[in-house]
């Protein structure tokens, strides 16, 4: 049985903001998250145009019940820019997707890559001593990236249309990951991991991130996108019989993540 939500006035108020705002899922079930463990908050949605961000984030540093901010595209790099001090993580993303009220200003962090591969791992899939593929180089590619590596993968090609930004992260990412990361192509072939975080599927007529005849029922194939529940690529994957994780799985493993943030139950590990 869910809690109530209780707001009076000594709520927490946790905006999520990017531009467009109306495909967010997650001020519900980040709200009633906090409900369930007694936590007096709520999230809400904050549709904020990229040439009003750095007023609205000035502003937002003066509400004093604000103590984080859930950051959606396409604000997430800029955001970085806005913390005070960053996680490794988010400084290897070059972005942030959430940020937590210090002292000093605000830290920030990029756990988009957390929860995407604890949701590959809830399905029972491990990246360590594997190659994989990632497309997708934006601020959730970035992060997933990031994680990947960290949980041991031997080496991560990466895809983006935009070489420019492919490259820079491949740079950001030799800092921490020496030898183990390169540009990659849409063949899938010769890797375990397969991740789309690209929007790619999300809608009809989009084409497929990779190319999907080349996947064999070996691999692993994860997706970002939410809606559809199955992207083309995950349809397509199970019906060679890979083994997936569609959007949903991200989505469901970052939630408590997030809420465990912001109430302050976990603490940011900052960088030095």
């Amino acid at each position: 049985m869910t809690a109530p939500l209780r707001i009076d006035g000594e709520t927490k108020v946790f905006p999520i903001i990017g531009h467009p705002i109306g495909q967010v899922k997650s001020p519900a079930s980040l709200s009633q998250i906090m409900a369930d463990r007694g936590f007096n908050g709520i999230v809400v949605p904050a549709h904020i145009l990229p040439e009003d961000l750095s007023a609205w984030l000035d502003q937002a540093g003066a509400l004093r019940n604000c103590d984080g901010i859930i950051v959606t595209v396409p604000h997430k790099g800029p955001c970085f820019s806005h913390c005070t001090r960053v996680t490794a993580r988010a400084r290897a993303a070059g972005a942030v997707n959430i940020m937590i009220r210090d002292r000093d200003g605000w830290l920030g962090d990029a756990t988009d890559g957390q929860g995407f591969m604890d949701g590959v791992a809830a399905e029972g899939f491990d990246v360590s001593g594997k190659p994989a593929l990632l497309v997708g180089a934006g601020g959730a590619g970035s992060a997933i990236a990031y994680e990947i590596l960290a949980r041991g993968a031997t080496e991560l090609a990466i895809h983006d249309i935009d070489a420019v930004r492919r490259d820079t992260l491949i740079e950001r990412l030799k800092v921490f990951f020496p030898g183990r990361v390169r540009a990659g192509s849409p063949d899938p072939r010769g890797v375990a991991l397969v991740a789309n975080a690209t929007p790619l599927g999300m809608r009809e007529g989009d084409p497929f991130p990779v190319d999907v005849d080349l996947l064999v029922p070996e691999q692993f194939v994860g997706d970002v996108v939410t809606k559809p529940a199955i992207t083309p690529l995950i349809a397509a994957a199970r019906k060679i019989g890979c083994a997936t994780m569609p959007g949903s799985g991200m989505f469901s493993a970052q939630a408590v993540l997030l809420a465990e943030l912001l109430m302050g139950v976990r603490k940011l590990e900052i960088a030095d």
